[in-house]
């Protein structure tokens, strides 16, 4: 598919704080957060949890070693360090490929420079090899609070960054806006009463919405048997992310960062009471893929993905593609 007509959306790793392997969870995966967008031409990567190993092994596959230049460039953010969000990685294969071009987008919220954050990441004792020994040609950019970047030209896609408090030691939230499409990552975010009226501003009229529905209202209120009370663990219930998304009036809503105790039947509930709120909610799932654009060239050969049907009624002249 020619990525430059295309603005797309691939879910890696939808889990929250550790990957949970196991029969329970085949049906939305077990691996940590990790979302590849794919808009203008550009391969923009959210977070770097296990879900990015398999994600690496894709990309890897693509490169042309042989070359001078491997025809790998990857745009990695990250909404924060903890370590669910940065686990993968040290086994990410583009980080090993000579040529290959990698440009890091770390938080300015932690007090250091974003290379000693993430060498840290990657030191002694907990990992044999450094990062700046990998292969790869490393850029690192400091995001602030209210960062606007455009990538690729005036024609590429424009990424803002808000810096949330809801979460502890605080997070970047992204906007990706592309051609008259948009879609919001609210990771480890946690609602407020009456809602996150910041989170509601920036995410207003997006294409899609992926937030944190980390907790059942049960969970989050200390209600579920054997669990603590997680209020201020810096993350959402589906009701509070259904909130969110009615009030900004976003197209469609997919709900991310699962917990990873509760298995897929769990999930599938979650999903069902939030589709009674917000009709256009969805729990992500590995494999899914959401095609926000889509005008392959001519002559082109379609690309096979496992890609969720996703519908939505919007103004003529817009119209949700999936395959």
């Amino acid at each position: 598919m020619n990525h430059e007509h295309n603005f797309s959306v691939h879910f890696w790793g939808v889990r929250g704080s550790h990957p949970v392997p196991g029969e329970n969870t085949t049906r939305y995966g077990g691996n940590t957060s990790c979302v590849e967008v794919r808009a203008g031409g550009e391969t923009l990567v959210f977070d770097a949890g296990s879900g990015i190993i398999g994600l690496g092994k894709v990309l890897a596959a693509q490169a042309r070693p042989e070359t001078e230049n491997a025809n790998l460039a990857i745009k990695l953010f990250f909404s924060h360090l903890h370590h669910d969000h940065t686990q993968g990685l040290p086994f990410f294969n583009p980080l090993y490929i000579p040529g290959a071009e990698l440009d890091f987008y770390v938080p300015n919220i932690f007090g250091r420079e974003p290379d000693q954050i993430l060498q840290e990441v990657m030191a002694a004792p907990h990992f044999p090899v450094s990062f700046q020994m990998t292969a790869a040609n490393k850029r690192l950019h400091a995001v602030h609070e209210t960062s606007a970047l455009q990538l690729g030209g005036e024609d590429g896609p424009r990424v803002l960054a808000m810096r949330s408090y809801a979460h502890p030691q605080g997070v970047m939230i992204y906007r990706v806006d592309w051609q008259g499409w948009s879609m919001v990552y609210a990771t480890d975010t946690e609602g407020y009463v009456n809602g996150d009226q910041r989170l509601v501003e920036f995410s207003r009229g997006a294409d899609l919405l992926i937030h944190d529905a980390q907790y059942t209202q049960e969970h989050y209120v200390g209600r579920l048997a054997g669990a603590p009370v997680t209020q201020g663990f810096g993350h959402s219930t589906a009701q509070m992310a259904c909130e969110t998304a009615q009030a900004a009036g976003v197209g469609q809503l997919l709900l991310f960062h699962h917990d990873p105790n509760y298995a897929d039947s769990t999930i599938a509930e979650i999903e069902r009471q939030a589709r009674q709120t917000f009709p256009n909610a969805l729990a992500a799932r590995e494999g899914m893929c959401v095609q926000l654009a889509r005008k392959p060239a001519q002559n082109q050969a379609e690309e096979t993905l496992p890609v969720a049907k996703i519908q939505r009624s919007r103004p003529q002249g817009k119209a949700w593609a999936g395959a």
